[in-house]
């Protein structure tokens, strides 16, 4: 047996959507990874003035919409540790439990393009390949990328995969004024949201 090739999806998760889905099959298939590990943020620095559904609600979502593709897991490695939560160090996590895997972890555009403010950029693309997805019209910098972080683009692999205007922050405004998310998440996670209530404001 070869390498194993293993793809790192971490995010909130906040609820997870078709998007994110779409991300991992893509990387999956144009990449020939074995696995995409999907790794729901316990305690994300980034966005901690944004409400999120409890992490075991999301870890449940999560675990719900990959349930019937054999190629995506989930791990709960970044739940399952104190916080603040950065990707580096989970990204070294991984690396200890597959010490011989190539990892790719996986991303929007819109993640590229902030890569500068994340811990130790330059760490995190010496661990992982990082794989891009493009957001509608997010185009990241990335000349003033490279010079900031040397070797950069040989680490880049950006996804053909088609634009999707899908985004969890729309998903949960959508959720509070009542309006209909199907089509959006899959139906296991819709129903999951109904029967909870989550991001709906109860009364």
């Amino acid at each position: 047996m070869g390498i194993q090739k293993l793809g790192i999806f971490g995010g909130t998760f906040n609820p997870p959507h078709l998007g994110h889905l779409i991300l991992a099959e893509t990387a999956v298939n144009d990449l020939r990874l074995d696995r995409v590990f999907f790794v729901p943020a316990g305690q994300p620095p980034h966005k901690t003035t944004i409400p999120l559904a409890p992490a075991q609600d999301r870890l449940a979502m999560v675990k719900l919409a990959t349930a019937h593709n054999q190629q995506l897991a989930v791990s709960g490695i970044d739940m399952d540790r104190p916080g603040p939560h950065y990707t580096t160090d989970m990204v070294r996590i991984f690396q200890g439990f597959y010490p011989s895997a190539d990892i790719y972890f996986l991303m929007g555009s819109d993640s590229l393009r902030d890569l500068l403010a994340w811990s130790h950029p330059d760490q995190l693309i010496h661990m992982a390949k990082l794989v891009v997805m493009q957001r509608p019209a997010i185009y990241p910098d990335l000349a003033s990328l490279s010079r900031a972080l040397p070797g950069l683009l040989e680490r880049v692999y950006f996804l053909d995969a088609p634009e999707i205007e899908i985004s969890s922050t729309a998903i949960v405004k959508r959720l509070k004024r009542g309006e209909s998310v199907r089509y959006r998440v899959p139906d296991s996670v819709l129903t999951y949201l109904m029967e909870r209530r989550l991001y709906v404001r109860k009364s």
